[in-house]
């Protein structure tokens, strides 16, 4: 097994598993979520033995957005900052995130680590915590994938696992997810950071960790070819992209893959000449029963046993 002497952890600050009778807040730094879910949502929660209680905003409307910046940011500043809230769950994605992810609370972060969860445009949350409060967080959510009735069982368990428990989180490659065919040899360690790629290509340069030595995490859904190619050229042009030890993509969602120039073959390009092992498939993102990672842990990208391993030790 490689040595993880190099990979730098002692920055990052892990918030420790919930237990039954932790309270947990639902905030919406984004788009204004349906509420019927989000109830229901709150339910598997309350199963779990937790506490649920709403920020004061977390069912307004502004728009496309879920009340004014203000009103966003006071809700996940509030969160951050009362001792009470042990974890803080997003109520979706959608838009907005990116527009408040300067402005936190970074210190009451570092002062009080906690889970946020959320995935999608919540990315741009987690990367700037990453960033500037040194902050671990779930990338997941209680998402519905596609053809899929309800929250599925490999969702909530991967969820429940992530946030309760300090076991190390192994995610397996799926054969059947068309990112799979750009898994390559290769075994790397590296922190685990990314997430969606409109909010990667979004947060550099004022909100993207660096990412050398790390790992970088991409899924992606309803985008055209060209925006993931434009998207692509400026990472890796900018020289964001640089040092990396390897690449994990997850599922790239309502896009056409029998064109003679797929989107597989726009990131084949762009992923060959990192020359550092790639390994797709993995279920994260926006597609069938999606499950959860760390984002800012250390992880193991083994693409000959088709495996993303996230440790909660190292």
């Amino acid at each position: 097994m490689e040595s993880l002497d190099h990979v730098k952890t002692d920055r990052v600050l892990t918030p420790p598993p919930l237990r039954p009778g932790d309270k947990i807040r639902f905030v919406s730094p984004a788009s204004p979520p349906d509420r019927d879910r989000v109830l229901r949502h709150a339910e598997i929660l309350r199963g779990w033995g937790l506490y649920v209680d709403f920020g004061e905003h977390a069912f307004c409307k502004h728009d496309y957005l879920a009340g004014t910046d203000e009103e966003r940011s006071a809700d996940l500043d509030a969160a951050l900052r009362d001792p009470e809230v042990r974890a803080i769950f997003t109520t979706r994605g959608g838009k907005g995130s990116y527009r408040i992810a300067d402005r936190l609370d970074f210190a009451a972060a570092r002062r009080d680590p906690k889970f946020l969860i959320g995935f999608s445009d919540i990315t741009a949350l987690h990367l700037s915590l990453l960033k500037h409060g040194r902050l671990i967080g779930i990338h997941g959510a209680f998402f519905v994938g596609p053809g899929e009735e309800d929250v599925s069982s490999e969702t909530s368990n991967s969820l429940h696992q992530a946030l309760m428990t300090t076991e190390d989180i192994v995610i397996r490659s799926r054969p059947e997810e068309p990112t799979s065919a750009l898994t390559t040899s290769g075994i790397t360690t590296g922190q685990l950071i990314g997430g969606n790629l409109d909010m990667v290509a979004t947060a550099a340069g004022w909100a993207l960790p660096d990412m050398h030595g790390a790992i970088l995490l991409l899924e992606a859904v309803s985008l055209y070819r060209g925006q993931v190619d434009r998207q692509m050229t400026m990472l890796r042009k900018a020289g964001h992209l640089d040092g990396l030890a390897g690449v994990a993509i997850g599922q790239f969602t309502d896009f056409e893959f029998d064109l003679r120039f797929s989107v597989i073959d726009i990131l084949r390009e762009h992923l060959d000449v990192l020359g550092v092992a790639v390994l797709g498939g993995l279920p994260l993102g926006h597609g069938r029963s999606p499950v959860s990672a760390l984002i800012g842990a250390v992880a193991e990208l083994d693409g000959g046993s088709g495996t993303l391993t996230i440790r909660r030790d190292a």
